[in-house]
């Protein structure tokens, strides 16, 4: 025991692995460092590379900006089209996030239009729900709240200031993922080719320019600047103040990420897992553990506030894990001590309990909240994974979209031609390398009590910064899940710019290539950390200049005249409180340009609406026209669209088009060549889209068409059923339009 303890004492003074390595790590700061002036370095050297590195931050920051919105101006003209144009712009979910962002602008005054999102009963007919509890829209509360006090309305219009906001944060997205590149590698060069690879990688780093509205664009910049906090707290020789400072942005932007998407609860727990394997493997300090996960905590908790106490947030898995972790940590105080074989034993022992833990907690919550609203989500994962049944139609409607589906080869390609795969592969394999070693390492290393290991990381690891690690395991964990499920790519490609400039103009993988071809010296080091990156952009920027040029020439418009014509007709044929039914995508456009009232939306997270979506979209399936008017009778519905794109859909393949997740949850057999499941039946009738356009009596005596194009098909929902004889003539023009009135 007296040698063991003597070790622990003296193990400032025993070579750590790799302490050439962890030596030139710690010294951090002898280049262009951010972090020099905070440790009190004002030389004039200093003070000038610092700023240069800040503007070029700035720049770059503008220059993506500035390029998203062109794009956007260039392939709408949007500043030359109609006020409705622009508004069915706004596609799907991202035309009812906006149209809150209007109502709050038109209502008479701040606290009238709180008044209103409180206590909606537009969005969902028949029903009066919170909005601010519901969705994740405070965002556009803010900013129509500053619109109205800024004296701007005279020569920049809402929309316009709603967008050049969106656009603006993909500045900050930047930066924030320039700021994590330059405190990885010390270089402010890293920042650069970061955001010079975040911006030729467009299409794979985001979509804002043809999704503004979308929650991610709101959230992703948040989640990056959090990621830059986050790496500058675990960096080592950072002040009390400085630390408190760390955490205190660490709060502040995962709470803004929090409050602006709703998946957020997913994201953090991919965080916390994350958190949690590198106090496993022995990287960061109890201390920096319990304060990560704190921040999440609070940062959840103050959501759940602002959200009227949405009992998502408290069911959320993230939650439950990290009160599992913390109370099973808490109770197994000798985790990291023993022999390697053992304290990998307690390991596993730890983690399936940890595990056991958060489900029963997370069970226990959800009965005691009778929360469904995130089911779907876990149906989907089930049912991607082959754990469950795929005909759950909740589950096959994000089963059969692309952007769901496994990552598809070509954005790999697309990668590796901006020269951002390879040095990302190889950061990856090095690192990943370095964490093993390091992770082995400080098993063999007795462990003491939290206090004993507080300032021990640079002593111990010796491999491995813990800033880095946690960047390192952060793009794994993301990478596989953008991997699994393409949607999630956005998170994972943007940090991945970071890693691979990171690899390419910090110290550690140049030395330990130059160490490996034995010509390692200063002068050569410094040499090629500056070189290459710099070579690196001169290639990029002879390869893609011209291509970017091009791009930013095309000039397209926006051309959909038929949806144009229906919203005219729904805004000057319909009364302004009718109800209206039909596709998500398409409601949530008739909101935003009429301000009818609707029967379903895209925002998924409600178990009650999920249910109503499934009933609304049975006028695509076969039903008899009885049930599908007293169908739309439930819900209150006045009218009834009708979209040929999705009644004779082509665009996916059998099995996947509406009208087939239809058919299978209701049993019958699909239309086309191809097998079908043993169960499955002939419909008792024909599909109800289809048979509606015929003017058969057993329907005109329920709908009445009110207009029609070659893309929609609208029909009044009649007030009262009519009796069907056989000997009952066709109703004449003039009777269907009396009964339509």
């Amino acid at each position: 025991m007296t040698a063991l303890r003597l070790r622990k004492g003296s193990r400032g003074k025993e070579p750590p692995l790799g302490a050439e390595f962890q030596s030139q790590q710690s010294n951090c700061c002898s280049d262009h460092h951010p972090e020099k002036i905070l440790h009190g370095d004002w030389s004039w050297g200093v003070i000038i590379w610092t700023s240069v590195g800040w503007s070029v931050s700035v720049g770059l920051g503008l220059l993506c900006c500035i390029y998203m919105a062109t794009l956007h101006e260039n392939d709408l003209w949007f500043s030359n089209i109609k006020e409705v144009e622009r508004e069915i712009s706004f596609r799907t979910e991202c035309g009812l996030y906006y149209s809150y962002y209007k109502q709050m602008l038109q209502a008479p005054s701040i606290q009238e239009g709180l008044s209103d999102l409180i206590h909606d009963n537009l969005t969902e007919s028949k029903r009066t729900i919170n909005l601010l509890q519901r969705m994740n829209i405070y965002q556009e509360v803010f900013l129509s709240v500053l619109y109205r006090l800024l004296p701007i309305q005279s020569y920049l219009e809402p929309v316009y200031f709603y967008i050049y906001t969106v656009f603006s944060l993909q500045a900050v997205y930047v930066i924030a993922l320039y700021l994590t590149a330059w405190l990885l590698s010390g270089s402010w060069l890293a920042g650069t080719l970061t955001g010079v690879w975040y911006i030729l990688n467009r299409v794979d780093t985001t979509r804002v320019e043809f999704t503004i509205s979308l929650r991610e664009n709101w959230s992703m910049p948040f989640l990056a600047l959090q990621v830059a906090a986050i790496t500058c707290y675990l960096r080592p020789q950072l002040t009390d103040l400085q630390q408190k400072v760390m955490v205190w942005l660490m709060y502040v932007t995962t709470f803004c990420f929090c409050l602006t998407w709703q998946f957020n609860q997913f994201i953090l727990l991919v965080q916390a897992l994350i958190i949690y394997s590198l106090d496993c493997l022995d990287f960061i300090t109890t201390t920096q553990v319990t304060t990560l996960y704190l921040v999440q905590v609070s940062s959840l908790l103050s959501v759940w506030l602002l959200q009227f106490c949405n009992s998502m947030i408290l069911g959320s898995l993230v939650l439950s894990f990290i009160v599992a972790a913390l109370f099973i940590r808490h109770c197994q105080s000798g985790l990291k001590t023993g022999s390697p074989l053992v304290r990998l034993g307690r390991l596993f022992l730890h983690s399936a309990m940890v595990l056991l833990l958060t489900v029963t907690i997370n069970y226990l919550a959800k009965k005691a909240l009778q929360l469904r609203s995130d089911e779907h989500i876990f149906k989907f994962i089930k049912s991607k994974f082959a754990l469950g049944s795929t005909r759950d139609f909740d589950a096959s409607l994000y089963l059969c979209e692309e952007a769901f589906g496994l990552l598809p080869f070509d954005t790999l390609e697309r990668l590796a031609g901006t020269l951002l795969l390879y040095p990302y592969i190889l950061t990856l394999l090095v690192l990943s390398g370095t964490l093993a070693v390091a992770a082995l390492h400080n098993l063999r290393v007795k462990g003491g009590a939290a206090e004993e290991r507080k300032g021990a990381v640079e002593g111990r690891a010796g491999a491995l910064r813990p800033d880095v690690a946690y960047n390192l395991l952060h793009t794994l964990f993301y990478g596989l899940l953008a991997f699994s499920t393409m949607r999630m790519k956005y998170i994972w490609t943007g940090h991945m710019c970071a890693v691979a400039a990171y690899g390419v103009c910090g110290k550690e993988l140049w030395t330990l290539l130059l160490s490996t071809l034995r010509c390692n010296s200063k002068v050569l080091l410094r040499l090629v950390r500056y070189a290459v990156p710099l070579l690196v952009i001169a290639c990029l920027y002879y390869k893609f200049w011209p291509k970017l040029m091009e791009e930013l020439s095309e000039l397209r418009e926006f051309y959909d005249p038929d949806t144009v014509e229906l919203m005219t007709w729904i805004s000057t044929k319909t009364p302004k409180r009718a109800v209206f039914a039909g596709s998500m995508q398409l409601l949530a456009g008739i909101k935003l340009c009429t301000g009818r009232v609707l029967t379903n939306h895209p925002h998924y997270e409600d178990k009650d609406l999920r249910e109503r979506t499934k009933q609304v979209y049975q006028v695509y399936a076969r039903r008899s026209p009885e049930e599908v008017y007293d169908i739309m009778k439930a819900m209150g519905a006045d009218y009834v669209v009708l979209e040929n794109s999705i009644c004779y859909e082509r665009r996916h393949r059998r099995g996947c088009r509406l009208r087939d997740l239809l058919d299978l949850a209701n049993g019958h057999i699909m239309d086309g060549d191809g097998e079908n499941d043993q169960d499955l039946v002939p419909a008792t009738h024909p599909r109800f889209c289809e048979e509606v356009k015929t003017d058969a009596v057993s329907y005109t005596a329920l709908f009445t068409r009110t207009f029609q194009n070659k893309t929609f098909h609208v029909y009044r929902v009649k007030k009262k059923r009519k009796k069907i004889t056989k000997s009952s003539p066709e109703p004449s023009a003039s009777q269907q339009q009396d009964q339509a009135l």
